[in-house]
């Protein structure tokens, strides 16, 4: 790996910012500074901790980025449900927003893995 834009995990979290950013332009202005802020900072914060990680020196300190980066995804994929619950957003864009959530975590999963093996080689 040369950087974190090689990764493709990191490349997805791109993708998913950008169609979170998209669908939540759409929510009512009442929800400016609650959902919409909360949602946009957790999306934010999952190709951000990738890049962060992968500036760090060890595979510890990356896959400690990591689990980070899985932690607001799993927050995300709660306000997506909100929104959903509250009707902010359609049952189309619904599925969609959660393939690109799971397609991520399974990705980022095994990418912790694979750190984790590398971690304990000699």
């Amino acid at each position: 790996m040369r950087t974190h834009k090689d990764l493709d995990i990191w490349k997805e979290g791109i993708e998913l910012v950008k169609l979170v950013y998209k669908l939540t332009a759409d929510f009512p202005d009442s929800e400016k500074f609650g959902l919409v802020s909360q949602m946009r900072r957790c999306v934010i914060s999952i190709p951000s901790n990738l890049a962060e990680g992968a500036a760090r020196s060890g595979k510890k300190e990356f896959m400690q980025f990591c689990y980070i980066a899985l932690g607001s995804l799993s927050e995300l994929e709660t306000q997506i449900i909100i929104s959903k619950e509250l009707e902010f957003i359609n049952s189309e864009n619904y599925l969609k927003l959660s393939e690109q959530v799971d397609t991520i975590r399974k990705k980022l999963l095994n990418f912790i893995k694979y750190l984790k093996g590398k971690t304990n080689e000699k």
